[in-house]
């Protein structure tokens, strides 16, 4: 037997595989253990920017400063890069009173305060005004159209500041690439219409995990980017256990691509093979919901075999996470109705019931999580367990007790590859 430890939520569950299944663990390598001195690292980035002038070269006296922050999703640590920032800013002539940070929410909830504390820190919370963008207020700035026909308009703050610096991290996102970079604009700040149009494009067989060159999501989200006072950025990798890799600062899509290459290089792993049952976890912040943990599922369909199963382990302690996913997946219980209401009514949530249902044409899921068991059968089609040994047993019994087993531990930010 081999003992391994599963991620849920901000615990680990130990499970023992017979080592006859264990046929493969699909983890980088020569992950790098992160730098020693993590301050020195931001600092290092921002004064050595990539395809753009140095911030004091930017940005003028008494300028009008939005600095965007990942949401309570996302986990990603402004308290480590937003003080740098604003410190570099007072030094260019900008007072505290001139930044504000929005929380790039997309079509989120808002930030709770204890959660914007904890993202930024006490000081940055104090010391400049923090807001959660809502991509359903009225009034959201139109700023024009893109030649694919979205609509941008964005959040009113951000639309009239003299300049907007995009925080963010750097991981792979399965159907704009990668995170981080313009995403800052397309989801983080923009209205939900723009946010729907521009999400459309992703039943274009372009816009998968790991790809930017010819992906339309990824190419709209650039142009909509370019239409807003997005001078400079500020990017981090972290690595699976949550280390600073590297910071990277600039011009928003070159330094966004250096990211992007350095990232891929770390965590597209190359698999033997198609498995029978993929076990795949992704602990928090990824599994705060079914809605952010389906990206763990997403990865592992790339190397289960047609007609094998994938075993997830997602806390989901907020549930499921987008009412919109919801209702769809009630509403809409065959891939031709999900992909047919994509195509004709778009609404951002309703995508992801569409990408459950076309890899369950491959795959049966079965989903370990704190949700109702009745909703995740009755809703969502999945199929419920309890403990990864219920649901390991379940597996079994579906193809065989020689089943080969692949075991993602960290689902959503390593991508297994077949080639």
């Amino acid at each position: 037997m081999v003992e391994i430890f599963i991620k849920y939520g901000d615990s680990e569950i130990p499970y023992e595989i017979h080592k006859k299944n264990l046929w493969e663990i699909v983890e980088t390598k020569d992950e790098p253990t992160g730098v020693s001195d993590k301050p020195k690292e931001i600092e290092r980035a921002i004064q050595n920017p990539i395809g753009s002038p140095n911030l004091p070269q930017i940005i003028k006296a008494r300028s009008n400063v939005v600095i965007t922050q990942d949401d309570h999703t996302r986990g990603t640590p402004g308290y480590l890069t937003v003080p740098p920032l604003l410190n570099t800013l007072n030094l260019c002539g900008v007072p505290d009173e001139n930044i504000t940070l929005i929380f790039a929410c997309g079509t989120h909830r808002a930030v709770k305060s204890e959660e914007q504390k904890k993202l930024v820190g006490e000081e940055v919370f104090e010391r400049i005004m923090c807001v959660s963008h809502d991509c359903d207020a009225p009034d959201l700035v139109k700023l024009g159209t893109t030649s694919r026909n979205t609509e941008v308009k964005i959040n009113a703050i951000a639309a009239k500041v003299d300049h907007i610096i995009a925080t963010g991290k750097v991981g792979y996102h399965y159907y704009a690439g990668f995170s981080g970079g313009r995403k800052s604009i397309i989801p983080g700040i923009s209205g939900r219409t723009t946010i729907n149009q521009n999400h459309a494009f992703l039943i274009d067989e372009r816009a998968v995990t790991g790809k930017l060159i010819k992906n339309p999501i990824h190419e709209d989200m650039i142009e909509a980017a370019k239409m807003t006072k997005t001078t400079f950025m500020l990017n981090i990798i972290q690595n699976t256990k949550k280390k600073l890799l590297r910071a990277f600062a600039g011009d928003l899509f070159s330094a966004h691509v250096e990211a992007t290459g350095f990232y891929d290089s770390i965590y597209r792993v190359k698999v033997k093979g198609l498995a029978d049952i993929v076990l795949v976890a992704a602990g928090l912040p990824h599994d705060i919901d079914l809605y952010q943990g389906y990206k763990a599922i997403d990865n592992a369909q790339m190397i289960v075999k047609s007609g094998g199963v994938i075993v997830a382990a997602l806390e989901c302690n907020e549930g499921h996470g987008h009412l919109v996913f919801s209702e769809w997946a009630q509403n809409y219980r065959t891939l031709e109705e999900l992909e047919a209401e994509i195509k004709t009514n778009f609404i951002m949530g309703g995508h992801k019931a569409y990408y459950i249902a076309k890899i369950q044409q491959k795959a049966k899921i079965i989903l370990i999580s704190n949700m109702n068991p009745k909703e995740v059968k009755d809703h969502f089609m999945l199929e419920p367990a309890k403990t990864v040994d219920d649901a390991m047993d379940l597996a079994y019994t579906w193809v065989g007790r020689d089943a080969k087993v692949t075991f993602m531990p960290n689902g959503t930010i390593t991508l297994p590859t077949t080639v």
